[in-house]
């Protein structure tokens, strides 16, 4: 394959289109560096790898990596705001953080060979999504501790292109910039991707208006169905792409053309899946939460960092020429799983029945409560006007015949409440899909 040609580019064919043995070379050289780094310089591994009876010297194959103890969110709060990082202060040029909306915020922290990597490898992905150095990119992510538009942006110059910092909010501006300034690529959440197709709609604006030509969304669970629904309203190609605060930032995976999967950097990282209940590592190809260990950062080291994040990890070939494993899209997060009646259900598997019933509008709700000591589901919906001007009869077949698809899904019933259009709360960056009234007070 010629990489330079055409639109399947390779930022980086060197480590992007690697030999498994010689990436796995690297990854044991790296990995044998980094763990000795964190247990010199980071109290909290010394900590953990005494309590778990583990000396770095001891780390001679990547398989003694499940020798190793995982790290949590838990511990970064714990060590809060700078006892995670491995190097001193000076040596830190960036610090970004989460919203600490549940407790403490994590905190990390960048050298200045942090921030060039993190701008490479967020050049990879959207190199990989297509855009190139004529594009001009559209960031409707909030800028500020949030890692989401500083990664994007830099990585988008990285490659040559031309980078609009919009941020987040401010919906009819959005559009007037888009249009006006005949932007090509949008990053945003998908939902508010959706979000953006409803006020065009509404304004009677025409995709063909606009010269957009693909999509990189992240920060959020999302369905094939929003892929498809997103691709028909906006008429841009729509691909996603994966990271967190705490590891990195965007750039640790992201899909090339092909959406086969979301390429992951295995120079810089070593992803695992577990079963989440006991920790045992799970094959290739099976379903679990994903966990990752830094191979390169400085600033904060992360030995298996349990991510929450449901998801499985291909590692054939793409048809593309990369050679790095694949991460599917995630299905939702461990700990935002949902056990209704026993049962694990995630929203986006609730969300792909609702992109396939017409009728149904692409916002929606889940209200989690317990009635007589029971869970009960509901799944308030939006729908199309035409819907509430039909028969009682046809409404009630209506939610009847959508309820039996959810059960046939989820394996579990769930009430369906059909709403009006434009009656779902909208977000400016992630959507709150979830409501769990359970052992709350109301």
């Amino acid at each position: 394959m010629n990489f330079s040609e055409g639109r399947l580019r390779v930022f980086d064919p060197r480590h992007e289109c690697i030999d498994r043995g010689q990436l796995e070379r690297l990854q044991l050289e790296r990995l044998q560096q980094v763990v000795h780094r964190v247990q010199k310089n980071v109290p909290c591994y010394q900590n953990k790898f005494r309590e778990a009876g583990v000396d770095a010297r001891e780390i001679r194959n990547l398989s003694d990596l499940s020798r190793l103890p995982f790290t949590t969110k838990d511990d970064l709060r714990q060590n809060y705001p700078y006892d995670m990082f491995a190097v001193p202060m000076k040596e830190v040029v960036r610090i970004h953080s989460s919203s600490g909306t549940t407790g403490k915020p994590t905190v990390v922290g960048y050298t200045r060979s942090d921030l060039h990597t993190w701008t490479d490898l967020v050049a990879r992905f959207m190199t990989a999504a297509g855009v190139h150095d004529e594009d001009i990119v559209h960031i409707a992510f909030g800028y500020g501790l949030f890692t989401g538009a500083f990664g994007l942006h830099y990585g988008a110059e990285r490659i040559g292109a031309s980078v609009i910092p919009m941020s987040g909010g401010n919906t009819e501006k959005q559009l007037m910039i888009l249009q006006d300034y005949k932007s090509t690529a949008l990053v945003c959440t998908p939902s508010y991707a959706l979000t953006l197709a409803d006020r065009m709609e509404q304004a009677g604006m025409n995709p063909r208006d606009l010269s957009l030509e693909v999509g990189l969304f992240g920060a959020e669970p999302w369905s094939e169905q929003m892929r498809v629904e997103i691709e028909e309203r906006l008429g841009i190609v729509a691909t996603d792409n994966y990271g967190l605060s705490e590891v990195m930032g965007p750039g640790v995976a992201g899909e090339c053309l092909y959406k086969c999967g979301m390429h992951i950097a295995e120079d810089h990282f070593i992803a695992e899946t577990i079963d989440p209940d006991t920790g045992d590592v799970l094959p290739p190809g099976s379903k679990g939460e994903l966990v990752i260990t830094t191979l390169t950062k400085e600033g904060i080291p992360l030995i298996r960092y349990r991510t929450r994040d449901i998801t499985r990890i291909h590692q054939e070939i793409c048809e593309c020429g990369r050679t790095l494993a694949r991460m599917e899209k995630t299905m939702g997060r461990s700990d935002d799983m949902l056990i209704i009646k026993g049962v694990n259900v995630f929203p986006t598997q609730i969300e792909e029945v609702l992109f396939k019933v017409e009728g149904c509008q692409p916002h929606y709700q889940l209200i989690v409560d317990r009635e007589d000591n029971r869970d009960s589901l509901e799944v308030q919906v939006e729908v199309q006007e035409c819907i509430f001007f039909d028969e009682m009869r046809q409404q009630r077949e209506f939610v009847q015949s959508v309820e039996g698809e959810l059960a046939t899904m989820l394996g579990v019933s769930a009430k369906v409440k059909l709403v009006e259009p434009n009656s779902i709360p909208r977000h400016e960056g992630k959507a709150q899909r979830v409501i769990d009234r359970r052992n709350k007070d109301l």
